[in-house]
């Protein structure tokens, strides 16, 4: 009769848009349009928090004894939080994750793609000026959110000469974000039912990630603080070298360096 043990499968969308479809065929466009050109295209998310310490690990490891873990996992007893924040180029098949020990907050998602462009981006891509990065719509890459333009643009535009293009994934649609079935379940995958006990056992199993199609990772550990609600001023925003795109520019524009005048 069909009857067997299975999971539940996130399927059914609870947030939806009118302008989803539109978006995602502006999505394709603007990918083909960017590889096309040899620019490079990258997908950014933030993976889910993690605590540093002997706590259970989801999924299951080969060993021949069950490790011992703590019976609850009480915030009091971590070390630490891991925020994995990870940069994808579905292109090259290749994946950076910065490591936070903070606060997920715009800033530090900046931060994290400028790490990425200057360890791996601008090598992989001499030729670049510009760059498309693929985005949800909400999180510290919010749409709406201030500290995420400002941020591009005095970190990524003014400081690195890039010209950034973002555009985001409608609401209820991160699951389409390459990053989160490219990387971030390979991630899960390689340290499922392994305790997270240290910084550097994290760190170590986002490097030896792999898959058979060819993935690549590396990792690194984001030192600092990211303190929360800063805020933007109307002059801050009202400065930056931002162009909305014809096609639902709330969710697609294109910051320059300031020294540019679009």
């Amino acid at each position: 009769m069909d009857y067997a043990l299975r999971v539940n499968h996130k399927k059914k969308t609870t947030v939806s848009s009118e302008h989803r479809n539109e978006q995602f065929e502006y999505l394709q466009a603007m990918r083909q349009t960017f590889q096309g050109r040899q620019w490079p295209v990258i997908s950014v998310d933030t993976k889910k928090k993690e605590m540093i310490g002997n706590f259970k690990s989801v999924g299951a490891a080969w060993s021949q004894e069950p490790r011992l873990v703590n019976d609850h996992d009480f915030q009091r007893d971590a070390q630490g939080i891991a925020i994995p924040r990870g940069t994808y180029d579905p292109a090259a098949n290749r994946g950076h994750v910065c490591v936070g020990r903070s606060h997920d907050t715009s800033a530090f998602a900046v931060d994290a793609l400028g790490c990425w462009w200057q360890g791996e981006g601008q090598r992989r891509y001499p030729e670049a000026s510009q760059l498309l990065v693929l985005a949800d719509s909400g999180g510290s890459n919010n749409c709406r959110h201030w500290g995420w333009k400002a941020n591009l643009q005095r970190k990524l535009c003014d400081r690195l000469g890039l010209t950034v293009t973002v555009c985001h994934y409608p609401p209820g649609s991160s699951k389409w974000n390459p990053i989160e079935h490219r990387l971030f379940s390979a991630i899960s995958k390689n340290w499922a039912g392994r305790p997270l006990d240290s910084y550097e056992t994290v760190l170590n199993h986002l490097r030896t990630t792999k898959t058979k199609t060819g993935l690549v990772v590396t990792a690194c550990l984001m030192e600092g603080t990211y303190p929360l609600k800063l805020k933007v001023s109307k002059e801050i925003m009202a400065g930056l070298n931002l162009r909305p795109h014809d096609v639902l520019p709330q969710w697609n524009y294109t910051i320059s360096p300031s020294t540019t005048k679009m």
